[in-house]
């Protein structure tokens, strides 16, 4: 790890930086993966919102 030394004497310890990368588009499988995933996660908070209102 690379050490820096500042103007008061100390030494600072810096992780080394990871390896940046650009992300690749979506494939449309992957695409309607989010829109199930989201969808049933709508579903059940608007389940469990029924429930409450239900029970209250």
């Amino acid at each position: 790890m690379p050490y820096v030394n500042d103007g008061g004497g100390k030494l600072d310890n810096f992780p080394k930086e990871p390896e940046m990368y650009q992300s690749e588009p979506l494939s449309a499988s992957q695409k309607q993966n989010f829109v199930i995933v989201g969808v049933v996660g709508l579903l059940l908070v608007a389940g469990m919102i029924a429930v409450s209102i239900t029970l209250s």
